[in-house]
This record gives structure tokens, C-alpha cells and sequence, in this order.
């Protein structure tokens, strides 16, 4: 298993606009959407770091492995 990365909720944005997702919608949560997969992953806005069990469940929903995740 491949270790996951800390990373603040900005920076996992821009890690999900590289994998192709597009800003959908804002409000408590910004939701981010991809046209080809038709998957939409929403994104809550915080302070600090993303837990490591949030983190792995937004890769999971963007259907990638951590290590393709940790390649973007």
C-alpha cells in the first residue's frame, strides 16, 4: 500500500482540476465534476490538512489508485 500524501484542501483541488475534474458548484462543499466519467466528488472546505481516511475516500471516489494519485 502506497502511503498517502498530506495535503491541504487547496492543494487537493488542484490535484483534482490535473485529474480533469471541473469546479461544478460551491457552497459549503465545492463539488467538482468530470465530464468524461461522469463522476462528481465534493470537496468541503477547511482549514488545515485533509484527513488521511477523507483523502482516501475522495481517491477512491475519483476512481484512481494512490499511486496514480500521488503521480498527478
Amino acid at each position: 500500500m502506497s502511503k498517502l500524501p498530506v495535503l491541504t484542501y487547496r492543494q487537493l483541488a488542484v490535484k483534482l482540476r490535473q485529474a480533469g475534474f471541473e469546479l461544478a458548484r460551491t457552497g459549503k462543499h465545492d463539488v467538482y465534476f468530470h465530464r468524461r466519467k461522469n463522476l462528481t466528488v465534493p470537496l468541503p472546505r477547511h482549514t488545515g490538512d485533509v484527513p488521511k481516511g477523507l483523502l482516501r475516500v475522495i481517491i477512491s471516489e475519483m476512481s484512481l489508485s494512490v499511486v496514480e494519485f500521488t503521480n498527478l
